[in-house]
């Protein structure tokens, strides 16, 4: 999915790549876009469908979009899909990700040291049928301030709707680590070794402050936090 200017065409056209290297067999590659141009012709590219979130000035949309991939009729489109954010490394195999037991399944949002865990997930990656669950989409629709004044974003929400219904599980910890939390080495040996990819890992995630491009060139948005540059993205960040 890609909506807005932060994301060129070139996120969706190296993700396909990625994909294409790591899933065996046949299959359909989506796009959700507001601007196609660019986007590489193997990529099926279809409108967002409407979403009744009316932001302020300055004020962050949080991800929301993604809910329209639970659309009733989402394109005449069936069958089960694996959603990917665009600005993720596949860097092992993906067939497993559609054959693992469950329903719905997503990350397990990251633990962190000062914040009790929760059943919230990650929704880099999730799996669904497609058109099975419109009422994660529909109670939004219809409840749309209820639900942004109890659930900071979209991930939240839709943990906590799954979670409801019964049907909400999570990938093997090891396949999609993040970035932040998992590739970097501990202070004071980032200085001088270089971030790294975690065993068995099959999707690094990249959240908050950095994006492939900066792992790349050693950036983080934040100081104080020095990374080398993350020279293994170079081998699979690509078309």
């Amino acid at each position: 999915m890609k909506w807005g200017t932060k994301y060129g065409p070139e996120y969706v056209n190296r993700l396909y790549a990625m994909v294409r290297r790591h899933l065996t067999g046949a299959f359909s590659f989506v796009c959700l876009t507001d601007d196609a141009t660019g986007i590489r012709p193997e990529v099926r590219c279809f409108p967002i469908p409407p979403l009744t979130v009316n932001l302020k000035p300055g004020q962050k949309d949080h991800g929301w979009n993604k809910l329209t991939t639970f659309d009733e009729n989402l394109h005449g489109l069936t069958g089960k899909a694996l959603f990917i954010d665009l600005d993720v490394v596949i860097v092992g195999p993906l067939d497993d990700f559609f054959t693992w037991p469950g329903e719905f399944l997503i990350i397990r949002d990251y633990a962190r040291p000062w914040r009790r865990r929760t059943i919230t997930g990650n929704s880099s990656v999730y799996r669904f049928e497609i058109g099975k669950h419109p009422d994660v989409l529909a109670h939004f629709r219809a409840h749309t301030e209820e639900v942004r004044a109890e659930h900071r974003n979209e991930q939240e929400y839709l943990s906590a709707f799954m979670h409801a219904k019964g049907v909400l599980g999570y990938w093997p910890e090891s396949w999609c680590p993040s970035f932040k939390y998992h590739g970097i080495p501990d202070w004071p040996t980032n200085y001088w070794t270089e971030p790294f990819v975690p065993p068995d890992a099959r999707i690094m995630i990249f959240h908050g402050e950095c994006n492939p491009p900066d792992a790349l060139a050693g950036r983080r948005n934040r100081r104080f936090r020095f990374i080398r540059p993350a020279r293994w993205v170079a081998e699979f960040w690509k078309e």
